[in-house]
């Protein structure tokens, strides 16, 4: 263990101290697509008594009308954050008619590309806006890579955290330029070691054939309807799933939040040749928002980002530049098929174990090829992770994937012991150890589970979410909300219609300007 981390276990591990690691802040996203009760994409508008998926704080959509989004908000105990997800789910089953969610992050078999429908979001301003951006995204990127769903972690320290660690090493900076730089440093460890969390909980190790639309590949055929890798963690996260030929440059190695802002509002603001060739209108229709590397900061694809909760009208950068870093967003995680939520609380405890090594551990920079390295070991982990024997690249030579995640593990147990003495419990210490057992035998990750499964039954990867999705739906079909829940819910729904309803209603102003004003608002913020 780093002197370092040594120092600041010791200090959070003091009796009036302790309380401060009970305090982080979860929170949880999580995308899923409707389905028909064959399994194919539901072609459906967005329920209406969802409410409104521009304004509905819990329930929104995410690329496709068919794409679903389900927002926690942020609790202090996991098990808090899950139940809240718990409740989203079974609200929407009650209003999904025939409809169920699929269980999978790879999409569920998809029709012809024109017939996937862009999620709508009504006609103000900013509803145009939201789905102009997800026609640039179709047009960019085409419409079948955008219905891969995932899970977003929200994770934070608690504030009171940051000043008694800055006071504690004597840091003289501004307040937030520490904690900023901190979480830019938990982001740096993470890029080091997320290839962990791959081999961990990647659930997409195979996908339905019809999914790469020919498209050249190295798959290998499960069954004449499935396509995977024999070793693959997370299908979702190699080049098959998010992937873009203009960000390929756009790789930023979080040295400090001012690069990585700055690499951004360049980003927004620099033509790119290819997407310069579509224009912005075709025959006076808005098909992108502008022909830029990205239209907004939110298209930059990566497995974590630095956030801050913004004001209304804020954007992502503006916010992170004018009060820095509040908490992370972990973007690389996939649904779990084998669970009602996608996600559980031995996972989401394990995350916490892994977060706050991340943050607390040194975080030296990425130079010299370190940064490359990262990206080359989260790459080999979700294309064969479970190849016995890997190798990944650690400090210059080469380690084993299972010698080097035994070593983390063992890395993280004091912080494990530190979360259960004040939790009373040994819930974090048994999360660890079942990650242990992962990597010990791989045939108990998901990614193995999931295709030991479809060899056992004979099934395709369709077959086999379907099945899944089924057992979900009547698990949640099975123990409705009270009536006080559903009276919430049914309240939050009838006024997020309201609130479009009100936006709407407003003189509207020309929509030309109003995206102008919209880019003008991130290239003009001084650095």
């Amino acid at each position: 263990m780093s002197e370092l981390l040594q120092r600041r276990l010791a200090l959070l591990g003091a009796p009036e101290y302790l309380p401060l690691l009970g305090g982080n802040l979860h929170g949880i996203e999580r995308e899923c697509l409707r389905v028909d009760d064959d399994g194919q994409l539901a072609l459906t508008p967005h329920p209406r008594a969802l409410g409104s998926a521009l304004t509905h704080p819990q329930i929104t959509t995410d690329y496709s009308e068919s794409l679903l989004e389900f927002i926690t908000p942020a609790e202090t105990d996991p098990a808090v954050t899950l139940a809240d997800l718990e409740r989203i789910h079974r609200f929407t089953y009650a209003h999904l008619g025939d409809e169920r969610l699929w269980s999978a992050s790879m999409p569920c078999p998809l029709p012809d590309e024109e017939a996937i429908p862009i999620a709508e979001y009504g006609s103000s301003n900013i509803g145009r806006l939201k789905h102009v951006y997800r026609k640039g995204l179709a047009l960019r990127y085409g419409k079948t890579m955008q219905c891969i769903a995932g899970i977003h972690y929200n994770f934070s320290l608690a504030e009171a955290l940051w000043p008694l660690l800055q006071r504690s090493e004597g840091d003289t900076r501004p307040p937030r330029d520490y904690q900023s730089e901190s979480y830019i440093g938990l982001i740096r460890n993470f890029r080091r070691y997320s290839w962990l969390l791959m081999y961990l909980f990647g659930a997409s190790p195979a996908l339905d054939a019809g999914f790469l639309r020919g498209r050249p590949h190295q798959l290998q055929a499960f069954d004449e309807h499935t396509l995977y890798l024999p070793w693959a963690t997370s299908l979702r996260m190699s080049d098959l799933g998010y992937q873009s030929s203009a960000q390929s440059s756009l790789t930023p190695c979080y040295n400090d939040l001012a690069s990585y802002t700055d690499s951004l509002r360049l980003a927004v603001s620099t033509p790119y040749p290819p997407y310069a060739a579509f224009g912005t209108k075709r025959d006076g229709e808005w098909q992108q928002l502008n022909t830029n590397v990205i239209q907004i900061e939110n298209e930059y694809y990566s497995s974590i980002r630095p956030k801050r909760v913004t004001y209304s009208g804020e954007r992502p950068i503006q916010a992170l530049m004018a009060r820095g870093v509040q908490y992370v967003e972990v973007r690389c995680l996939d649904i779990n098929p084998f669970l009602p939520l996608g996600i559980d609380l031995e996972e989401a405890r394990f995350l916490d174990l892994f977060l706050i090594y991340c943050a607390l551990l040194d975080s030296p920079l990425l130079e010299n090829g370190e940064c490359r390295s990262c990206t080359e070991n989260f790459l080999k982990t979700v294309k064969e992770g479970r190849r016995p024997g890997l190798h990944l690249q650690h400090q210059g030579r080469q380690v084993l994937l299972r010698d080097w995640g035994l070593e983390l593990l063992e890395a993280m147990a004091p912080i494990a012991a530190l979360l259960d003495r004040h939790h009373g419990d040994d819930a974090h210490a048994r999360a660890l150890a079942a990650q242990r057992a992962k990597l010990e035998d791989p045939e108990l990750t998901p990614s193995a589970r999931i295709l030991a499964e479809m060899r056992e039954r004979g099934e395709s990867f369709v077959q086999f979410a379907l099945r899944q999705s089924r057992q979900h739906e009547a698990f949640f079909r099975a123990l409705p909300l009270s009536d006080a829940e559903r009276q919430a819910f049914e309240a939050l729904a009838t006024q997020s219609l309201a609130e479009q309803a009100e936006l709407e209603a407003q003189p509207r102003g020309d929509f030309d300007a109003f995206v102008a004003a919209y880019q003008a608002s991130i290239i003009g913020v001084a650095v």
